[in-house]
């Protein structure tokens, strides 16, 4: 799988952040069909990520919480 430097795809502010987002997304998706993998297996890649961002999501939920108290 090709290299891939985050910094310069999410370097941008606003918008311009928005749009990076989009191209890595569809840059990751094409890379994983070309190395075969199936839109299930995709898919279950998506899953992975947005239980790792609802479990960020929630701890930093927590923190603040406790900040307040």
């Amino acid at each position: 799988m090709a290299q891939i430097n985050m910094q310069e795809i999410i370097g941008p502010k606003g918008s311009e952040r928005d749009k990076a987002i989009k191209i890595l997304a569809k840059s990751i998706f094409k890379e994983l069909k070309s190395q075969g993998f199936e839109s299930r297996q995709i898919v279950g890649l998506a899953t992975e990520l947005i239980s790792h961002v609802t479990s960020d999501l929630a701890s930093d939920t927590e923190l603040h919480r406790e900040e307040r108290r």
